[in-house]
């Protein structure tokens, strides 16, 4: 047969199965063969040769919850439109985030392949027409792996659901919407929520949620600040789990009157966990995500001396009991969560701008929570951490890994090129080292290519990396360095997930018009 490349004499993971020994043909850019012994057609003078060395070779990741190129103050306080214009940030040279050529540089020096990113809908954004546009330039040209876009309702008028949204899944190809349940910026009342989900029904698309009681956030954070406790630490007193578990309780109810497909995101903890379980053992179409914080971080982290615990204030919050880890764990082992993502929301900590801003409000030098942008990076340490800490650590199989963090997400997210590796599917490929060639090596924050200052996981001992990386076909992480071209990522229209569906059951006599046949 005809190959470009082929990589030799690796463990092939896919989400059912380990093949060993085995070799992958690839011929523009897509997987032509699987098998031992492939051989290049004739000479095979124009055939590259990648000898994977026995090593595991598992499918490019796909990141389905980054943030690049936001503005994070919406998260404390009252921006209320869009700021990019003509594909522009304003004052870029104070910007305090990733972008999408730092924020994909990133992603493929993980092992990540393709990401899923977000266009914003602020409060005062009358339409998705402008912010579609913006970010499309904004991203355009600018990533080293495969993207694509999720949209976020916070104007949610009937002209956006019933003129923008399906010219948005048309033109666009976007096939999922992100609702919030809290920050000002974004919160959708009850009532703007069954009207999304109605929308969202009525075109077959995903909607995610983060889901936390904004009322109690509000009234915790009211009262804590009375009381002088205002540490980064208390961003999790202000939100204990329950305020997580009521919220994602009342968006399954909210789902399950609309009859549509639900994914809750980057769940934090045990009492939400149960909560998205035994909605599946009703047979409803709801899935879960988390994130790798919510597996190898406590709330400790946020105990860091002075200010260091801003760091890891991100919403949901890291939690403090072990037992919320275990649960986490158990909801991956046995299909509570559907996709492992990043939550790249990455902020410079050491900015006046960035996560300082908790202390321009006063607090002493522990500052306030309040004021703290939320969020955290993780793009790049997203599978090395399930790679190392799950496989590695004998908590998940290598088919489960494949599973949450490639397949899954192409399958709920309507990427059907990606997410496997087999004949006709996008070579997106991670090559990891042969483990008994490995160095075991404590990570620091210069070791990756992030622009932020910092790493939550500082410190945390990694048993394999990524060795190679490649983006349909082509290597663009080897070894340590980022080697492909910025601009190679290609824009991905997506279709319907083939995951989820809705099951046509209603709870009462009525049903949407456009679901009465």
């Amino acid at each position: 047969m005809d190959f470009d490349l082929i990589v030799r004499n690796g463990n092939v993971v896919t989400a059912s199965d380990i093949w060993y020994g085995c070799d992958i043909g690839v011929k523009d850019g897509k997987i032509l063969a699987v098998g031992r012994g492939l051989l290049p057609a004739h000479d095979g003078a124009a055939t590259e040769i990648l000898d994977a060395e026995g090593a595991y070779i598992t499918p490019g990741g796909i990141d389905t919850h980054v943030h690049l190129s936001q503005l994070y103050e919406a998260s404390v306080d009252s921006l209320m439109r869009t700021q990019i214009t003509n594909g522009k940030i304003p004052d870029l040279a104070n910007y305090t985030n990733d972008t999408y050529d730092t924020g994909t540089r990133s992603a493929v020096a993980g092992g990540t392949t393709t990401v899923i990113t977000f266009a914003s809908q602020l409060r005062n954004d009358e339409s998705l027409v402008p912010v579609l546009e913006e970010y499309s330039k904004l991203a355009d040209g600018q990533s080293y792996c495969d993207y694509g876009f999720h949209m976020i309702l916070s104007n949610p008028t009937k002209h956006v659901l019933e003129v923008d949204l399906p010219m948005m899944v048309e033109t666009y190809g976007i096939t999922s919407v992100k609702i919030y349940m809290t920050y000002k910026a974004f919160q959708l009342r009850d009532y703007e929520i069954l009207d999304v989900m109605h929308a969202a029904r009525r075109l077959g698309i995903t909607t995610m949620v983060h889901a936390e009681n904004a009322d109690v956030i509000d009234w915790m954070t009211e009262h804590l600040e009375a009381q002088n406790m205002t540490a980064p630490y208390h961003h999790g007193t202000s939100r204990p789990p329950i305020v997580e578990a009521e919220a994602t309780n009342r968006a399954i109810v909210l789902a399950e009157l609309m009859d549509t497909p639900i994914l809750l995101v980057h769940i934090s903890g045990g009492q939400a966990t149960r909560v998205i379980r035994e909605a599946q053992t009703r047979l409803l179409p709801v899935h879960g995500e988390t994130c790798p914080q919510y597996l190898f971080l406590l709330a400790e982290s946020m105990k860091q001396e002075g200010f260091e615990g801003a760091k890891c204030v991100c919403s949901p919050p890291i939690r403090e009991e072990p037992a919320d880890q275990d649960a986490i764990w158990t909801g991956i082992k046995n299909g509570t969560f559907t996709t492992l993502s990043s939550d790249h929301a990455p902020i410079k900590f050491d900015h006046p701008l960035g996560k300082l801003r908790g202390l321009d409000h006063g607090g002493g030098p522990q500052g306030k929570f309040q004021y703290i942008p939320n969020g955290l990076p993780g793009v790049e340490t997203r599978v090395p951490l399930l790679w190392s800490g799950g496989v590695l650590a004998g908590r998940i199989t290598p088919q489960k890994f494949v599973e949450v963090t490639a397949t899954n997400p192409a399958k709920l997210y309507g990427l059907p090129n990606k997410g496997t590796i087999g004949p006709g599917f996008d070579a997106d490929l991670c090559i990891w080292y042969p483990q008994e060639k490995f160095t075991p090596f404590k990570l620091t924050n210069e070791m990756l290519h992030h622009a932020i200052d910092y790493t939550p996981f500082e410190g945390v001992e990694f048993k394999n990396w990524p060795r190679y990386t490649l983006v349909r076909g082509k290597v663009v992480f080897k070894e340590g360095e980022v080697v492909g071209k910025l601009g190679y990522g290609k824009y991905q229209r997506r279709t319907k997930s083939t995951l989820s569906a809705p099951r046509n059951q209603f709870l009462s006599e009525w049903r949407p018009v456009y679901a009465m046949n």
